[in-house]
């Protein structure tokens, strides 16, 4: 690739970028974009812009951003967590390493790789980009041993910020363990596993486990109840049979007295029959109701149970500990927070999660393996001659100077990514298939899957099958591939900046636009006319975002010794990353849940990762030019780094891993102290409700008491509760509740025109 391709790259990019920044300083102006782009606000606020015309609305400006940079550390931590702080710590510490890594890898490197040969250099716009790579230096070059001081300097600088972002990472997550409000998740463990009984049912079995085995830190427990989709719609099925069987055993006794009541028409009407309500059915025989919802509900009990205890060191000491001989049953965890439970996979058998864990990670091998034809399109476009040579009859079309530097600079990195769009629903799909208890796992596990996704397709297999496109087995041998890297690393230079500019700066401006939640709103007012909802504000993407930034990470450090031209574009990037990403939290994504900054151990040892394969792709490029002083130098190099590695593995980790017993006895001491243990205990019993009561829905008539009695009705007799199950909401069985609703209502309508 040329440099004039990689200015047209850029410049259609920087348009892009322009165009779409522009186009949000207007729209985020507009009222009926509110909820779009002020989502959390309007979520906490509930209150709307006024609709008179103002003509800065139609202007772009810079205002946004201004506002983002004012943001402090707490604002941040205020206002979307510590979750969302240590997101743009990742952010900081990205500029801060690569800016170092820009003033000595462009000061230093650039120069020596541009004139690492005697030739006659062309005009800059018309130089070929590998001319600015090591690939361009001579073998035996004295002056390799630069780019061995800039890759120590470079290694070093990481290693230093890692420590302290680390450092700083633990801290805050202490800090918010120790101070916050006290999280009924520290005083709950999740059990699985629970042995089923002939004798009894679940719940006495776990009673007696725990009073036995637990007497002197058990307080109470609470059943799982089966919420699998399948199971959603027997539950649904079975509650509505009990509500319409508890109609049935209503009889219904004609009177020779005729009922009057006025119908606001005719003055007055007639009613020739008299609902009254028995307990006895058509047989004579007395219906015990609650007995039948005992027996419906046991049957629906599943092995998995909630059960808290008086202090948060006793949930963790049996959280920690093997319970039984067999490690199959009765497991135990520190259980999710209240908001952040995953009903849906509770009632998953402890026993298939292995087998779903490995079926979830074929289908992800198998989709990263039907991802290759994609990327080895992409890679055909960067070398068209070989590309002209399977395919002839492209070479009318690609004789066009401006369509050659379309397809080369621009074409090659859209496709990849209109194709990456696909990853993460997947990723998230393939991660609910596993089982997680929590959405923060789904999504931790999810982030694991995109990150390994991107950087197999993006960069391993751009490197080794995108250079050499003609040696598809280079890939079948182990052992040549640190070879092949160290030859193709350098080639591939030109398409990882083409990458960044379209991934990265692109998306960014596609992030901060809002693209699909603009066109979802406007389908949903001016289409299927519904109002807007401040209570539907989507949370941050993390499973998308945080391998993004590690993605970026590792371009930026196996590339910067070997061709040092991406940093800046790097490094705009991660600018117009910092103020994007603030200005979303603080004004569009909210908070749902609270992992206290487990995403960092993720970002330490991808960022080691990536440390280690630039030491080791440069190992092999300086063996490759004959440099044994540069080689030499790189092997402790790599020792050094992994022990750096395995010290902060010991010291920090730790701390994201578990709680001490210091820090949590302490807290127990002090609520003990204060009086408030009698008060967390008490609301322990509500904080993980998998039935709430809902009474939203409600039938519209004109006779309002009418409606109530209904509602309240229902409510007696246990109907509203039954049918509020939190994951039902959406399936059929909504229908099956307004239809049990709607009878109850015809029979409060009777009994009110048999009083009149």
């Amino acid at each position: 690739m040329k440099i004039l391709a990689l200015l047209t790259s850029a410049g259609i990019n920087i348009g892009v970028c322009v165009l779409l920044l522009s186009l949000y300083s207007i729209l985020r102006k507009q009222p009926g974009n509110v909820n779009v782009y002020f989502g959390r606000r309007i979520a906490e606020e509930h209150k709307r812009l006024r609709d008179a015309f103002v003509l800065e609305r139609i202007v772009p400006s810079p205002s946004w951003i201004l506002k983002a940079l004012q943001y402090t550390e707490e604002e941040i931590l205020a206002a979307a967590g510590l979750d969302a702080v240590v997101f743009m710590r990742i952010v900081i510490f990205s500029i801060r390493i690569f800016s170092i890594a820009a003033v000595v890898c462009l000061c230093g490197i650039l120069p020596l790789n541009y004139f690492g040969q005697d030739m006659e250099h062309r005009k800059i716009p018309s130089e070929s980009l590998d001319i600015f790579t090591i690939g361009n230096v001579v073998e035996r070059s004295k002056w390799l041993w630069v780019h061995c001081v800039a890759l120590c300097i470079v290694s070093c600088s990481a290693c230093v910020l890692l420590y302290f972002e680390y450092k700083r990472a633990a801290k805050m997550r202490l800090i918010y363990l120790t101070r916050s409000a006290p999280n009924p998740s520290h005083f709950t463990i999740l059990v699985r596993g629970i042995p089923k009984s002939t004798e009894e049912s679940y719940n006495d079995t776990v009673t007696n486990f725990f009073t036995k085995y637990h007497a002197s830190s058990y307080l109470s427990h609470q059943i799982v109840y089966k919420a699998g989709k399948v199971q959603k719609m027997l539950t649904g099925a079975k509650m509505a049979f009990e509500k319409f069987m508890h109609i049935k055993h209503t009889v219904i006794e004609k009177k020779s007295k005729i009922g009057m009541y006025r119908c606001g028409l005719c003055g007055c009407s007639s009613n020739s029959f008299q609902l009254v309500r028995t307990d006895f059915d058509q047989n004579g025989k007395k219906i015990d109701i609650s007995s039948s919802d005992t027996s419906i509900r046991e049957h629906e009990e599943c092995g998995a149970a909630f059960v808290f205890f008086k202090t948060r060191y006793g949930a963790l000491v049996a959280s920690e500990i093997l319970q039984t001989w067999n490690p199959m049953l009765w497991v135990t965890e520190l259980a999710p927070a209240p908001d952040d439970v995953y009903w849906s996979n509770l009632w998953v058998p402890y026993r298939l999660l292995w087998m779903r864990r490995i079926a979830t990670l074929l289908l992800t091998i198998v989709y990263m393996f039907v991802f290759l034809i994609p990327v080895t399109f992409v890679q055909g476009l960067t070398q068209l001659d070989q590309l002209q040579q399977r395919f002839p009859f492209l070479k009318g079309i690609l004789k066009n100077k401006y369509v050659i530097l379309i397809v080369t600079g621009y074409l090659p990195s859209v496709i990849l990514q209109l194709s990456l769009y696909t990853v993460p629903p997947m990723m998230m799909l393939f991660s609910t298939m596993e089982g997680p208890t929590s959405r923060s796992g789904r999504k931790k596990s999810a982030s694991w899957k995109v990150l390994y996704f991107t950087i197999w397709n993006v960069f391993f297999v751009n490197v080794l099958s995108g250079s050499v496109i003609s040696q598809i087995n280079a890939l079948s041998i182990p052992k040549d591939i640190p070879t092949q890297l160290a030859k193709a690393v350098p080639r591939q230079a030109t398409f990882f900046i083409t990458y960044v500019l379209t991934s990265g700066w692109a998306s960014l401006s596609s992030e901060v636009m809002q693209l699909f939640g603009l066109i979802w709103n406007l389908i949903r007012k001016y289409i299927l006319g519904r109002e807007e909802d401040p209570i539907a504000v989507p949370s941050f993407p993390y499973h998308t975002e945080v391998p993004k930034l590690l993605l970026f990470g590792l371009l930026g450090f196996t590339c910067s010794i070997l061709a040092p031209l991406i940093l800046p574009f790097l490094l705009i990037y991660f600018f117009l990353g910092y103020v994007v990403y603030r200005n979303q939290m603080m004004n569009v994504y909210c908070s749902r849940y609270e992992t206290g900054g487990l995403m960092w151990p993720i970002v330490h040892n991808t960022t080691i990762f990536s440390l280690v394969l630039t030491q080791l792709i440069c190992l092999g490029v300086f063996s490759l030019k004959k440099s044994p002083v540069a080689a030499g130098f790189t092997i402790p190099l790599i020792l050094l780094t992994l022990l750096f590695n395995e010290y902060c593995r010991k010291r920090f980790y730790p701390l994201f891993k578990s709680f001490s017993a210091q820090d949590i006895i302490n807290m127990d001491r002090e609520d003990e102290q204060s009086g408030r243990l009698e008060e967390i205990h008490e609301q322990l019993h509500t904080a993980y409700s998998q039935f709430t009561h809902d009474t939203s829905v409600k039938i519209h008539d004109e006779s309002s008491d009418v409606e109530d009695q209904a509602s309240s009705s229902c409510k007696s007799n246990g109907l509203g509760k039954e049918l509020s199950h939190p994951t039902l909401k959406g399936l059929p069985t909504a229908r099956l509740q307004k239809a049990v609703r709607t009878v109850c209502l015809v029979v409060n309508l009777q009994k009110k025109a048999s009083s009149v």
